[in-house]
């Protein structure tokens, strides 16, 4: 049996706040999966803008929130009320996020060049509080509590229902679009109504949840300067793995559900065929969530991530017994549904336990800081995965507005990149997760700084 102290760190957490805890994540991806499956599609067929400009935006807002990561990071850990220091920030930009994700799709009808400037505007404006939210939300891992195996069930949670809510996207919105009018309008009405419940679920989870973790020196984040926090990160070998880890996999998980739409329009021949995809990329994930808090426990979480990249590295080769058959498609996608899983539910709580190493390994303890920089990560993934579809694509002759058919050089593309390009990432994954190695010692560590200590130096 795990040796615990019963100290309030480490107490059990309640299903009710578990819940409440995962149910930020169906609201943030109500409006993350939009942005990252169909708002590319939106900007290229249905608003006109070109590929290639589409993908320089994506890729321009996600180096700007690096700049944001940082800022609010170090805001968060400076940050000292009743309410604890992440849990206000995912309260305060929790409305902002929604409204914002709804002006994305309320491009007016006016000259090109106007339309540019107001998709560039509207699109950095939702990333912006995007940003500031997710660092708050994920911060939250890291304040909840300090037990490893609590922190994996608080992430099966999360990784339930934002499954859930990316499964809401991917099987409504186009159903939701043609039952509108299928016209502009009816992406504003879609964009509207999932912004309202992003916010409305944002909310309930910053009221439903509670910090527990306070820093071992409770004058941790006062004075500390920029060089101790650069050498903090310098020396914490785990943060910097799981930093890449994240990119990579955000880079592979965005590209390829960006990616896919197009699968379905110009290889499948039917772009409808995109809601089947989605709920065989997301239900056979949810059954297997059932059994993932065992695999976890018997495992840990390397482990299970290392299995989860195996599987669906196996899925990406599927498609290759016949690419134009959308059963191979449906098939290849349910199995990698099965392998995220043991990525998703434990990659956030891999950041969170660096973070713990870090405290425990240079005496400060910078949740803030070191979430927003290993969010980074995911935030340039994301910005890297959407903006390579559009430069490739634009780079081989994509043609913007909705055509009915593209160059063979974009279907080949197309191809490439929804079977080989994730393949690749999840090798470099793999090879991550193997000098990954803080899982051993993790519960000696969590022990020590429960009871005031620090590694011996």
């Amino acid at each position: 049996m795990r040796e615990r102290i019963q100290n309030e760190d480490l107490e059990k957490i309640r299903f009710s706040e578990r819940l409440a805890f995962g149910i930020g994540d169906y609201g943030t991806n109500l409006t993350y999966t939009m942005m990252v499956t169909f708002l590319a599609y939106f900007y290229t067929d249905v608003v006109g803008v070109s590929a290639v400009v589409v993908g320089s935006l994506m890729f321009f807002a996600r180096a700007l929130d690096g700049v944001i990561c940082i800022f609010i990071g170090i805001r968060i850990d400076k940050t000292n009320t009743r309410y604890g220091k992440a849990r206000p920030w995912l309260l305060w930009t929790a409305v902002p996020f929604g409204l914002s994700a709804f002006l994305m799709s309320t491009v007016p009808d006016i000259s090109y060049g106007a339309k540019v400037a107001y998709v560039c505007v509207t699109y950095l404006l939702a990333n912006i509080f995007f940003t500031a939210n997710n660092i708050a939300y994920g911060s939250m891992l890291a304040l909840i509590t300090r037990d490893a195996y609590e922190r994996g069930i608080l992430s099966v949670f999360r990784k339930g229902l934002s499954t859930c809510g990316s499964l809401t996207v991917g099987v409504c919105t186009l159903p939701l679009v043609a039952f509108f009018g299928n016209s502009a309008t009816s992406w504003i009405i879609v964009f509207g109504i999932y912004g309202f419940f992003t916010a409305l679920f944002l909310l309930i989870t910053g009221m439903g949840t509670r910090e527990r973790i306070r820093p071992v020196r409770q004058d941790n984040t006062r004075h500390i300067t920029a060089g101790q926090v650069v050498r903090s990160m310098r020396a914490n070998r785990y943060w910097i793995m799981i930093f890449c880890y994240l990119l990579v996999t955000f880079t592979s998980l965005t590209a390829l559900t960006t990616v896919s739409v197009y699968y379905s329009k110009y290889i499948l021949q039917d772009v409808t065929l995109i809601s089947y995809i989605s709920m065989a990329q997301y239900i056979p994930g949810l059954l297997t969530l059932l059994v993932i808090p065992m695999l976890m426990k018997h495992l840990g979480k390397r482990k299970l991530a290392m299995l989860g990249l195996v599987i669906c590295c196996v899925a990406y080769l599927i498609p290759l017994l016949n690419k134009q058959d959308s059963l191979f498609i449906i098939i290849s996608t349910a199995v990698r549904s099965v392998g995220f899983c043991g990525i998703g539910a434990t990659m956030f709580a891999f950041l969170a336990d660096t973070i713990d190493y870090g405290e425990w390994t240079t005496k400060l303890r910078l949740e803030g800081i070191l979430f927003s920089a290993g969010t980074l990560g995911q935030t340039l993934g994301m910005g890297l995965g959407t903006a390579s579809v559009g430069w490739i694509l634009g780079a081989v002759g994509f043609v913007s507005g909705g055509a009915a058919a593209q160059p063979q050089s974009v279907v080949y593309t197309i191809e490439f990149m929804f079977i080989f390009f994730p393949l690749i990432l999840a090798a470099i994954n793999l090879l991550i997760l193997y000098f990954y190695k803080l899982d051993a010692i993790y519960d000696h560590l969590a022990v020590d700084l429960s009871a005031g200590r620090y590694r011996p130096d």
